[in-house]
């Protein structure tokens, strides 16, 4: 039988699809993605990374016992895209300074603020749940896009092809899993919520980076 992860996973395939067939990563892929473009991507990349650190946090407090504890605390303790982002940030011609004073995008602003609403007002079934689609669908870009021949792009490309996510995914579809197994239907619900709009917020990520989005005033 298939775990609640997978459920959901399956309840989300068509927004999946529709952001594997985004043009921000087919153009990635064959390299005809605008540097500037990838420049804002990168920037508005590592102020979510912020906010999902952030919300991780916040699941460690939810955990019910001293083992999910332990698991969680080594979520906290390893950002694995933060080294890639120094490196990409210094290859594309940005600086430290020049990303941490850009502001966030109404998108990222939003998708923000779901993970850490959802973290502050449900438990950890819900929390894991809307920090899942994150770090599952940029797993699957090692099968959905691949590699990219690109000299900045393949270094980007290269990570997720390499499989440095599989960790995370397992150890968050874990979560989903267990506390699924734990809670009631209305728990169960709120997870499922949780899940879908993280997964609708990816998918407007990846569009408000290729349209470089800007608050209207």
């Amino acid at each position: 039988m298939a775990g609640f992860s997978e459920q959901l996973r399956g309840e989300a395939q068509p927004i999946w699809d529709a952001i594997f067939r985004h043009p921000f990563l087919r153009e990635i892929k064959d390299g005809t993605l605008p540097l500037e473009t990838f420049q804002y991507y990168l920037g508005q990349d590592y102020h979510y990374l912020e906010g999902f650190g952030r919300g991780v946090a916040m699941a460690l407090a939810k955990s019910p016992d001293s083992e999910l504890l332990q698991q969680l605390a080594h979520r906290v303790m390893t950002p694995v895209e933060r080294p890639l982002h120094h490196r990409l940030i210094e290859s594309a011609g940005l600086t430290m300074a020049g990303v941490e004073n850009t502001p966030r995008s109404p998108t990222n602003t939003a998708y923000v603020n779901h993970m850490l609403a959802i973290a502050a007002m449900h438990g950890l079934g819900p929390t894991a749940a809307a920090l899942l689609p994150c770090p599952w669908t940029y797993h699957l870009l090692k099968d959905e896009v691949g590699p990219s021949e690109h000299p900045l792009y393949g270094q980007w490309t290269r990570f997720y092809v390499e499989g440095f996510l599989q960790s995370s995914v397992d150890a968050w579809t874990g979560f989903v899993d267990e506390m699924a197994a734990r809670v009631g239907r209305q728990e169960r619900e709120a997870m499922r919520y949780a899940f879908i709009v993280s997964s609708r917020y990816e998918y407007m990520f990846w569009d408000a980076a290729y349209r470089r989005e800007q608050w209207a005033v």
